[in-house]
């Protein structure tokens, strides 16, 4: 994805935890920024992150959208029940796309996790990034974002 796209659908979960699914008209209707994070459970880099969204989660909950994307990096994190299992470990509380069929990870063009997508209240993008750290970055991002 590109700087100003879109926000993509959120078509093609295999399943979704902690909700019974967003739609992306739900996060601009709700007139907030987004964060959309990908992760998967055989990634370290993402357990080593998940508290820091976590944080940002509990700080923002009135002013941010959370979405949280299992995207699997093999058939052995396909498995609901040890996604499930992780979610609760993380406790990730937030909406989580179980995306198995990968539909959303190419939507977003995702090639390494974790990643990070910010969109503002009109649903358009303002930052991405991949891969451990940066969440200095991040955060300047989202706080640039919510101030406008």
């Amino acid at each position: 994805m590109r700087l100003r796209d879109p926000m993509p659908e959120f078509d093609g979960a295999t399943d979704w935890l902690n909700s019974r699914g967003a739609k992306r008209r739900d996060l601009i209707e709700g007139n907030k920024p987004a964060l959309i994070h990908f992760w998967s459970i055989s990634c370290d880099l993402c357990k080593e992150s998940m508290p820091q969204i976590n944080e940002l989660r509990d700080q923002l909950k009135n002013d941010l959208h959370v979405i949280a994307v299992h995207m699997p990096r093999s058939k052995k994190d396909m498995d609901l029940d040890a996604i499930k299992e992780a979610a609760k470990g993380f406790k990730i509380t937030q909406p989580i796309f179980i995306d198995n069929a990968h539909k959303l990870t190419n939507a977003f063009n995702v090639k390494y996790v974790p990643a990070y997508y910010v969109f503002d209240a009109d649903g358009k993008l303002r930052h991405s990034q991949s891969g451990g750290g940066g969440m200095t970055m991040l955060r300047k991002r989202l706080s640039r974002v919510l101030d406008n």
